[in-house]
């Protein structure tokens, strides 16, 4: 029970600052009506014990499954079947990650299915990539130049409605069931290797398989012509009072505990699978690993609810209120500020400057990235409002911006580069596609701009700022290291008697 208690803690942590920002903005400046306030409050109680139970049961089932299902792809050091395996999972876990389904939901010009199976083939694509990457040795630099070359590439001649939705996709991807999953079996396989830089090539693969689906919705583009008459902004629900009110949660429940045990069903039968015909685990870890599933989907379906009925919808209103008044620039600092403190709440944002505090030795601290993360985080939402605002064209922002990041490749060490582009995928948490993302779209629709292409790229600018700011902490990290190596001494033979107290007075 303290598992949970601890995950709904975070979760409490995690929704607070976006809950209090709201209150804070609907009492005093941009008053909303009673029903959606209320109807948001109980989306955000639902959205804190769903998130809480949802990642307890992915951290004891999801994390546990990969470690077991790459030890034994370790153990068997068969190049073929570990790449079969790795699509497979990288498509069924994909299927099931929550901040793509809130992200489905929204996009409108696209059936969800299809864009949920898109991006589900891009993720396991790139996770071959990613198989192949460690068994070999090759520097993420290569593949990371060679892959957003294709990526803009495509760019310049795909569709723009489907532009923004491209970059989104590759943001919410790597969520709180995807990331754990797919880390931990990179981590199995990285074993195979005995040399000095196993370890360090098991990171990035939260990086690789964020561009899968970029490029797997840029091709859908040419392909999947969207409906312009279905263009429009999110549909918010209202209610007369509390009984219509609580009738709209209970009437939903239905709907997503059916959507979610058909998400999570491809994952269990293949862990079922696996588990017959190879893993054989032992009944108590096999017990914890199906009770953890059950934790997943109980609150994977709560999330879901809260998110869809009560929380995404005020994000929407409050959007529409701030961007259709008279005080519409004020958005861009109201931006700024819950992009600060979305980050800095988000749980993924602490094991990871923690992780580069251990790898810099402490030459970049935990503190200097946490701030430095939330500064970037807070300009990435501050830059989306005025883009939202002046109908700025995405690719002026990417293009300087990848480009930037891939240059600064170049100057930092290697890990400083795969844990960047894995802090994409982890700044760009569940705040981001269920609140900030209908907040823009609100405020796009309210000044009459393209949503498609205006809006839909918020969570794209969320997952391109970390590139940038993580780097320039490696470039840091490697000044520091730089002046704390001590100036040339003097050459001494192999045989001669050295002074100690002689070197300390140079």
């Amino acid at each position: 029970m303290n598992g949970i208690r601890e995950k709904i803690r975070e979760s409490f942590i995690s929704v607070l600052p976006v809950t209090a920002i709201v209150f804070v903005l609907c009492f005093t400046v941009f008053p909303v009506s009673t029903d959606c306030m209320l109807s948001f409050l109980i989306g955000a109680v639902c959205l804190i014990f769903g998130l809480g139970l949802f990642t307890y049961g992915a951290d004891n089932s999801m994390t546990k499954a990969g470690n077991a299902i790459g030890a034994h792809l370790t153990k068997s050091r068969k190049l073929g079947l570990i790449l079969g395996v790795s699509f497979i999972i990288g498509v069924i876990i994909t299927m099931a990650e929550p901040d793509l389904q809130v992200l489905s939901d929204n996009v409108p010009h696209i059936n969800s299915f299809v864009l949920i199976i898109t991006v589900a083939i891009g993720v396991g694509f790139f996770l071959v990539v990613s198989m192949l990457r460690i068994f070999f040795g090759i520097p993420i630099r290569i593949l990371l130049l060679i892959s957003y070359a294709v990526v803009f590439m495509l760019a310049f001649f795909s569709d723009f409605n489907y532009l923004s939705v491209a970059f989104d996709s590759g943001g919410v991807t790597t969520g709180p069931m995807t990331s754990p999953f797919i880390m931990s079996l990179g981590i199995g396989v990285a074993a195979i290797r005995n040399d000095k830089n196993a370890e360090a090539d098991s990171f990035g693969l939260v990086a690789l398989c964020s561009i899968g689906p970029i490029l797997a919705v840029l091709i859908l583009g040419f392909f999947y012509p969207g409906e312009s008459s279905m263009i429009s902004s999110a549909v918010t629900a209202r209610y007369a009072n509390t009984s219509e009110l609580g009738f709209g949660y209970v009437s939903a429940l239905p709907i997503y505990l059916a959507e979610c045990a058909i998400a999570l069903a491809p994952v269990v039968a293949f862990f079922l699978i696996f588990q017959v015909a190879a893993l054989r685990l032992h009944k108590v870890p096999f017990t914890r690993i199906m009770i953890g599933i059950l934790f997943t989907y109980g609150g994977l379906v709560l999330f879901l609810t809260g998110v869809n009925v009560g929380f995404s919808s005020m994000g929407n209103i409050l959007g529409q209120e701030i961007a259709g008044g008279s005080l519409k620039y004020i958005i861009i600092p109201v931006g700024a500020v819950i992009g600060w403190f979305i980050v800095t709440a988000e749980p993924a944002v602490h094991i990871l400057t923690k992780q580069v505090e251990q790898i810099s030795a402490g030459a970049v601290s935990a503190k200097s990235m946490k701030v430095s993360l939330s500064i970037a985080i807070s300009l990435a939402v501050a830059v989306s409002m005025l883009r939202i605002l002046f109908g700025i064209p995405i690719l002026y922002f990417l293009i300087p911006g990848y480009a930037f990041a891939l240059i600064l490749t170049f100057v930092v060490p290697p890990i400083f580069t795969s844990i960047a582009f894995d802090a994409g995928g982890v700044a760009s948490g569940p705040m981001t596609a269920t609140f900030l993302l209908p907040f823009a779209m609100g405020a796009c629709s309210a000044i009459g701009g393209n949503i498609l292409t205006d809006a839909f790229g918020t969570v794209a600018m969320i997952a391109m700022f970390p590139l940038i700011t993580v780097q320039l902490m490696g470039v840091t990290y490697v000044l520091r290291t730089r002046k704390t190596v001590p100036e040339d001494l003097p050459e001494y033979e192999d045989q001669e008697i050295i002074e100690l107290w002689e070197l300390g007075r140079q």
